[in-house]
């Protein structure tokens, strides 16, 4: 497979990384109580152990420069070190902390079959795939969007970017804005990231693993649709049928 034909496909599988619900998070649809649900399940499926699945990535890349890319995205996940001086995973509890949730609902978390099935398909491809695939569900699928054409081509629509005073759990929950550190330090290194991600993938990628590369987030997005399917359903929404 060309690197022309590759890119592209995986463009095309991103850009549909896009939930029906996902209005329903942002608009405050979804009610106050409601959300513990999205947030626990993200916790547990993967935020908490993002780090150690760049890090398998990390340790089986044979590229001394590639390794570079994802040693620097590990460390500031694990640690926080280049922009938010914290690590990552407990920047994310500040948003249930912030919303006054019970946060021993984190200590032991159970996922929800769907849910649990992601988790194993993100462990399939993080512990047990190549390099290339663990790197391409962590930096590309869970740390990108369905605008990652815009981090290529200057003239797609980029990924949406506001003042923290407008984030949704700002405006329609009342987190507090301090609360969104994570919010603060992924808008500070985002960028170097999708550019480092993205780098990976076009520079690293040797031709004879690009479909396996392909398989593995195509595998990972449909787990992910359906993961998210159930996390709408327990938080009280519905997808209706076209009239």
């Amino acid at each position: 497979m060309k690197k022309e034909a590759f890119v592209e496909s995986l463009l095309q599988l991103m850009e549909r990384k896009d939930h029906w619900a996902w209005p329903s998070f942002t608009d405050g649809t979804v009610k106050l109580e409601n959300l513990h649900h999205h947030f626990e399940q993200e916790y547990e499926t993967y935020v908490r152990d993002f780090p150690v699945m760049i890090g398998w990535s990390y340790v089986k890349c044979p590229f001394p420069l590639a390794r570079q890319e994802l040693a620097e995205n590990l460390y500031e996940e694990e640690t926080g070190g280049l922009e938010a001086g914290k690590p990552h995973p407990e920047l994310f509890l500040r948003y249930p902390r912030g919303l006054q949730m019970d946060m021993s609902r984190f200590e032991t978390i159970t996922l929800y079959p769907k849910a649990q099935e992601f988790r194993d398909a993100l462990d399939t491809y993080t512990i047990n795939g190549s390099w290339e695939q663990a790197a391409a569900v962590t930096t590309i699928f869970l740390e990108g969007t369905k605008f990652e054409r815009g981090e290529l081509d200057p003239n797609a629509p980029k990924r949406p970017s506001r003042p923290l005073e407008k984030h949704p759990l700002v405006v329609n929950y009342g987190l507090p804005i301090e609360d969104l550190e994570l919010t603060k330090a992924h808008g500070g290194v985002e960028g170097d990231h999708r550019t480092a991600a993205w780098k990976v993938m076009t520079d690293f990628v040797p031709p004879n693993a690009r479909a396996s590369v392909l398989q593995a987030v195509e595998d990972v997005l449909a787990h992910w649709l359906t993961y998210r399917d159930e996390v709408a359903e327990k938080c009280g929404l519905t997808l209706q049928s076209p009239s």
